[in-house]
């Protein structure tokens, strides 16, 4: 009786990408763009195909999408002062992140200059298939020249204005500084203190050109002592709040341009012996938790931090995924904001 024959198990040549690319001399990440029309320059391709056919390579088509999604590096460069703020970014790009099956990089950029800035983005290009500039680099021209030279799609988010180079997720935020400072008139204020954020960011001068606007439609005059400078930071707010309450007629009201400086207002207020709202009405902006850690609970505009990660991370595959297409389409996406009404505003009171 004869032997029944052994199934026989083809082997397979069990070449890896990792193989192409050492051949090719460059990077794994490369290979995959290469091979899935991704932007790589022209002689850099015809070397990966070069070493896909000398090796024989078959990519996995099975995990195609999986290892695409692996394969996509988005970097989130960060050196904003505010923790609350940068506290809701980072919830919203993790939880897409997570979802998108994407590698997020994280790089914290501090107090660079502009030739830091340009070498460290210059370094980053070769990294990463897209970045996010959330404030205040989403305003550096140093980095966003080199990344958009190096073909890197950018979504800057909170930007004030759309740009002509990168695409932006942001608010409209001359409207709501307007529409805050009209809270505060329908209130019966009539000397409203307000802190401005940072010089350098087009956000903070549309904030307060919202408010100057909502002051002229009432037919108020702005007093320029009752405009103090701030960075965002709370140890600003805390100075500005000293020097308006220190006024010879001091506000009866005050617009902090975040959350942050606006907690550092009511806790001056209080310092002072002041009660918020019955002495003094204090209002914020942003809606991060910065906004209810502090009592009373400030009245704030809702900036919606962590649907803006969401929509620029979007963004930037989409982007990505049309990279080989000529045109280059910038996407300027406005999302809605909403009045926040907590305890920190009330008519002023008979002084």
């Amino acid at each position: 009786m004869d032997k029944p024959k052994k199934s026989v198990r083809r082997k397979t040549s069990g070449v890896t990408i990792d193989e192409v690319a050492a051949l090719a001399g460059v990077s794994p990440m490369t290979v995959s763009r290469a091979i899935n029309h991704g932007k790589v320059r022209d002689v850099t391709r015809d070397r990966v195909l070069r070493a896909v056919r000398e090796l024989g390579y078959t990519p996995n088509l099975a995990a195609s999408s999986l290892a695409a999604a692996q394969h996509t590096r988005i970097a989130l460069i960060y050196t904003n002062p505010s923790g609350a703020y940068l506290r809701e970014l980072l919830v919203g790009l993790l939880r897409v992140a997570a979802n998108a099956a994407i590698q997020l990089v994280i790089h914290y950029w501090d107090n660079f200059d502009p030739d830091a800035e340009r070498k460290a983005a210059r370094a980053l290009a070769g990294r990463v298939d897209g970045v996010i500039l959330p404030p205040p680099l989403c305003e550096s021209q140093v980095a966003v020249n080199e990344l958009v030279m190096a073909g890197i799609p950018v979504v800057a988010i909170a930007s004030g204005h759309l740009r002509d180079d990168i695409s932006c997720v942001r608010i409209d935020d001359f409207h709501a500084g307007k529409e805050m400072a009209e809270h505060l008139i329908q209130h019966g204020h009539r000397r409203i203190g307000f802190i401005r954020g940072r010089n350098d960011l087009s956000a903070s001068g549309r904030r307060y050109d919202g408010f100057v606007s909502a002051l002229h439609d009432a037919g108020l005059e702005v007093d320029p002592d009752l405009v103090q400078p701030g960075d965002y930071t709370y140890r600003s707010g805390l100075a500005a709040a000293e020097t308006l309450l220190s006024h010879r007629r001091p506000p009866t009201a005050i617009f902090a341009s975040n959350d942050d400086m606006g907690a550092a207002a009511i806790s001056v207020a209080h310092r002072r012996g002041l009660e918020v709202p019955r002495d003094l009405s204090v209002v914020g902006f942003d809606d991060t938790s910065a906004a209810t850690t502090v009592w009373p609970e400030l009245t704030t505009l809702h900036q919606p931090i962590a649907s803006m990660a969401d929509a620029a991370i979007d963004i930037l595959l989409r982007t990505i995924r049309r990279r080989s297409d000529d045109a280059r389409v910038l996407t300027d996406h406005v999302v809605p904001h909403r009045l926040v009404m907590r305890d920190s505003v009330a008519s002023p009171s008979k002084r």
